[in-house]
């Protein structure tokens, strides 16, 4: 790959091969039917197809099709074993088989970026990346005082495709429901679309790296590598060595998974605590798990900023659906716009609604589980469910969505590695308005 903008009409091919290989997939269930093949395999077997499909077009993209398959990979333990394996492995592939840039084209971007001796800043610079990016690739080298750091550099042209591909991506989100008839993907899409800008700006996410490496200084918890050197396209922080939690997911301990689970949740709530920010991007490529035990974060491109802290509601509100306190939960729903003024809702229905999902901080310790998150996608995406219908009738404040998609985010990757730990001691600790009487 010299130049991301010259794929650009392969990649428009691959997406745009989606939804007519779905129509052809339509067509032979229909044709099946007329053969009187039972309907369940039918349907099995469309979706067996169209989901490898999928995760094959994925797997080869870079830009915003790379940038979806992150999001949506937290999502993977709520998919039956039969479409998870194979997304696994195509998003595997997003990280590992991305072909790099050429090293003059690398080069060139450092020279633009931190000047034209910029070879006089390293002691030593490796031409060959250690890791890819959805807009750009990071290599290994040895800063001028000696000290191991990342360099990452933007693809050129990054920006123009990844919009592109979203877009696009944006057009044919209906097939992504062949994961989960409720998965809504457009409302995603649109999301990562609007946070292009900044996640383009390598300063903008240097000040946000610096903002949570302050915050966690000495932390015995979490750790975040501390920058060295940044520019518009090029950002160069310490390296850090550790456990992906990629590996941990596939074959961590028992001891590993839980830890992991607890760190994760800790940065989760604590992060808009102590940083003002919420760390926004919780995919397993972006965390390491240190031989000390604490949890290496990296990639802060995407960030929120919540400079209050998580809501109090937020924790008000669990607090109380915990306690069984129907009228006022619905009535502090109702004031943050969850429940519009003119929808007429059941308030006991409602805390049967929530009840369910707060299972993880009802108890003292708690296993997530792939099963349990299946659980509850059923309960919640079934059309027949009565939680499907109440849920209708819910609306998620604009305030609130990337929280919500943050949040779930990091219950996928829990149960992802299936981890058991004290998460209501978190929020007792760190959510605003839990632990309060």
């Amino acid at each position: 790959m010299t130049d991301i903008p010259r794929r650009a009409l392969s990649r428009t091919a691959k997406l745009a091969s989606l939804p007519l290989g779905f129509a052809g997939r339509a067509a032979l269930g229909f044709g099946k039917r007329m053969t009187g093949l039972a309907s369940d395999v039918i349907s099995e077997e469309i979706q067996q197809r169209t989901a490898e499909q999928l995760f094959s077009v994925l797997g080869q993209l870079k830009g915003g099709a790379m940038k979806l398959g992150q999001a949506l990979s937290v999502f993977e333990a709520a998919l039956p074993e039969s479409l998870a394996g194979p997304y696994r492995e195509a998003l595997t592939k997003l990280q590992e088989a991305a072909p790099p840039l050429p090293a003059a084209t690398v080069h060139k971007v450092l020279a633009q970026e931190l000047g034209a001796d910029w070879r006089s800043q390293f002691q030593e610079f490796d031409d060959t990346p250690t890791a890819a990016a959805s807009i750009g690739q990071v290599h290994r080298a040895v800063w001028a005082d000696g000290r191991d750091v990342a360099v990452k550099v933007q693809y050129p042209g990054a920006g123009d495709a990844l919009v592109a591909d979203l877009n696009q991506l944006a057009r044919f989100s209906a097939l992504f429901k062949i994961l989960q008839p409720g998965l809504d993907v457009k409302p995603l899409v649109n999301e990562l679309r609007e946070r292009v800008v900044e996640e383009l700006d390598y300063e903008l996410e240097a000040s946000y790296q610096k903002q949570f490496a302050a915050a966690y200084q000495d932390d015995p918890e979490i750790f975040v590598p501390q920058v060295v050197a940044a520019g518009p396209r090029v950002i160069v922080t310490e390296w850090m060595a550790g456990t992906p939690l990629s590996k941990i997911i596939s074959g961590g301990t028992r001891e590993q998974r839980d830890l992991a689970g607890l760190r994760m949740s800790t940065l989760h709530f604590s992060g808009p605590t102590r940083a003002g920010l919420l760390h926004a991007d919780p995919h397993p490529g972006n965390f390491r798990l240190l031989d000390d035990g604490r949890l290496g974060v990296l990639d802060f491109g995407a960030c929120a900023r919540l400079p209050e802290g998580h809501p109090e509601p937020l924790g008000r509100l669990t607090r109380l659906a915990l306690a069984g306190e129907a009228d006022l939960v619905l009535a502090g729903l109702r004031g943050e716009g969850f429940v519009k003024p003119n929808v007429d809702i059941d308030a006991e229905a409602v805390l049967e609604y929530v009840l369910p999902m707060l299972a993880p901080i009802a108890q003292d310790e708690f296993q997530f589980s792939r099963a349990w998150l299946r659980a509850e996608a059923t309960r919640i995406a079934n059309p027949k469910s009565p939680a499907y219908t109440l849920g209708k009738q819910m609306n998620l404040p604009p305030s609130y969505l990337l929280i919500h998609r943050v949040t779930l985010g990091s219950i996928g990757v829990l149960c992802q590695l299936e981890a058991k730990a004290s998460y209501r001691s978190v929020l007792t600790r760190w959510l605003p308005g839990f632990a309060d009487e």
